[in-house]
């Protein structure tokens, strides 16, 4: 069965992410997939509305490290970047349903939905600074503008967990639901939008939304990939995953502090 589930249905095209096993974990052929589908949906004049969400009990652990690291990202031409710049850039509305633990690009890829519903089990994460790394997504542009400063920098600087209910108090969802239900309830949302509203009156309503910082967050898109790629060759960076693979915690204290890579 394929890693990366497309099905369409009442003008709702579902993608969804299906490695339950490995807890969704995105590689290079996953990302691949999804701008296809997404390219796919966006030319198809059935599909009104794509609806995102994950298999099992996880929406996306982030990147499968092992096939990160064999093909890491180089800038605007890795897969994940256009991953990013296809949900950036998409006309027609999307919703995502966060079904359960989302890490890294699962938390930054939000920033770029219409409308995040996520399950009461969610557990969200984005850990790129305990990695040696800095954020992506435009998250250091849009999220200090959702949240605030101080909240943005307490999420993105420490990295650490936290719940479904700081999603929606600092903008990234719009509302937390039982997990049983989430996805039947994101799904009838998605047709409603799709089947009970004008496709040109959404499409129209979600540009004029975006216009004010499309060219900002396009800007913070590609100058972040910059920094992710040249981060990626870091001493922390080496640090970092070196003590992931060996089951440590890594010791950064090591480096100058406020040196660059």
């Amino acid at each position: 069965m394929s890693d990366l589930l497309v099905s369409s249905d009442d003008g709702v095209c579902t993608i969804t992410f299906n490695r339950p096993a490995r807890k969704n974990a995105l590689t290079v052929a996953m990302y691949q997939s999804a701008v296809a589908a997404l390219t796919a949906a966006a030319a198809d004049v059935n599909t009104r509305v794509v609806l995102i969400t994950g298999a099992g009990e996880t929406f996306t652990s982030g990147n499968d490290v092992a096939d990160f690291m064999a093909t890491p990202p180089t800038g605007e031409d890795s897969p994940v970047f256009q991953f990013l710049l296809a949900l950036q850039t998409f006309a027609k509305p999307i919703v995502i349903a966060v079904n359960g633990t989302a890490v890294g690009i699962g938390v930054t890829m939000l920033l770029h939905a219409d409308i995040v519903y996520v399950a009461d089990t969610a557990t969200l994460k984005m850990p790129f600074t305990t990695l040696g790394l800095t954020g992506e997504g435009a998250s250091t542009y849009l999220l200090p503008r959702m949240a605030g400063h101080a909240k943005a920098a307490e999420l993105l600087l420490f990295g650490e967990n936290f719940d479904a209910a700081t999603a929606v108090d600092v903008g990234l969802a719009a509302r937390v639901l039982p997990s049983a239900g989430l996805l039947a309830f994101a799904t009838a949302r998605a047709t409603i939008l799709a089947n009970e509203r004008p496709a040109s009156s959404l499409a129209t309503t979600k540009r004029l939304m975006k216009a004010a910082t499309a060219e900002q967050v396009t800007k913070a898109l590609y100058d972040e990939a910059v920094e992710f790629a040249r981060h990626l060759e870091s001493d922390e960076a080496r640090e970092a995953f070196t003590a992931f693979f060996e089951k440590r915690k890594p010791d950064f204290r090591q480096f100058i502090a406020g040196g660059r890579p």
